[in-house]
């Protein structure tokens, strides 16, 4: 089970293990919270990616194998506009609150990125001029989907990584900038097995963990977006 955020990275890196190890894998892709819930509620997997305050939490419920529990990378925010939304700058929080005062929408989901993008909203007292153009979504790829359905003066606001992800399969939307320093959230990202396997799944799973925090899964990660 995968937080979708690092879907790209992911995704590439797991078709090469299966190459490599000679073993199939199947990647459940959803929101972390989403995912922490159904971990909670009794579901199971063999390895999982996530947040690492979310993996630290069910570690404390005996879910994960804390020893195993391996650094992917860092995930930052940004805006993503239509593919033909003319170019404008956002270089500090000045001209993202004119990018998105301006906005016909703002989109953002109910993962850890879009709570957090609610929250940002609401700080820089933004929520209530905006009212009801502020959208919420199901997940990342939502916002992209819901920009490109929408036209140029939509915005959205969501991980990098996953606006990459959405790029690369066409969806005609484009990263407008990073969220400027002084605003920028990141989540860090870990994958872990999950505790109480045994036998070849549970050796299939710590291979895995190993394999996505090589160098090279590294510099495939970046190029995604997570670094």
């Amino acid at each position: 089970m995968s937080a979708g955020a690092v879907k790209g990275g992911v995704a590439q890196l797991v078709a090469e293990f299966e190459r490599v190890a000679g073993t199939s894998v199947t990647i459940d892709f959803a929101p972390a919270n989403e995912l922490r819930d159904r971990i909670a509620a009794g579901e199971a997997a063999d390895v999982l990616i996530m947040p690492q305050a979310m993996l630290d939490e069910l570690a404390k419920r005996g879910k994960i194998a804390a020893a195993n529990h391996a650094l992917l990378g860092r995930s930052r925010m940004g805006v993503a506009v239509h593919a033909d939304a003319p170019s404008q700058g956002v270089a500090d929080t000045a001209a993202f609150k004119k990018l998105v005062l301006g906005a016909s929408a703002v989109v953002h989901n109910r993962a850890s990125s879009g709570m957090y993008a609610a929250k940002l909203l609401e700080q820089l007292g933004l929520a209530k001029a905006l009212g009801a153009r502020i959208v919420v979504v199901s997940s990342g790829a939502a916002v992209m989907e819901y920009v490109a359905e929408h036209g140029p003066a939509a915005v959205g606001l969501a991980q990098i990584s996953e606006i990459m992800v959405l790029i690369a399969k066409g969806c005609p939307v484009r990263l407008a900038a990073p969220l400027p320093d002084e605003i920028q959230n990141s989540t860090t990202y870990f994958a872990a097995a999950m505790a109480g396997g045994d036998g070849a799944a549970r050796q299939n799973a710590d291979a895995l963990v190993r394999f996505l925090t090589t160098p090279a899964a590294r510099t495939a990660f970046a190029a995604t977006g997570i670094d």
